[in-house]
């Protein structure tokens, strides 16, 4: 899902498989989408990262402001 996802423009989509990772892709970046394996995680453990993921903002700031415009730049290069 997250192979294919990717290669839309315009998506961000981080592979996750802990709570930490959630909370770190949207704070750093800016990540819009999930992509979750279901027998890599349990329903428990998927509702936590949903939960923090969604109420994660993206950490303004320079540094990750770059990292996501450089994202972006790729997008404009590659098809």
């Amino acid at each position: 899902m997250g192979i294919a996802a990717i290669k839309i423009k315009g998506i961000r989509c981080a592979l996750v498989q802990d709570t930490f990772s959630a909370r770190a892709t949207r704070e750093h970046n800016n990540s819009i989408m999930l992509a979750m394996g279901e027998r890599v995680i349990g329903p428990g453990l998927t509702r936590d990262i949903m939960r923090i993921w969604l109420k994660t903002p993206f950490e303004s700031g320079r540094r990750y402001e770059n990292r996501v415009n450089k994202i972006e730049e790729m997008e404009q290069v590659w098809p």
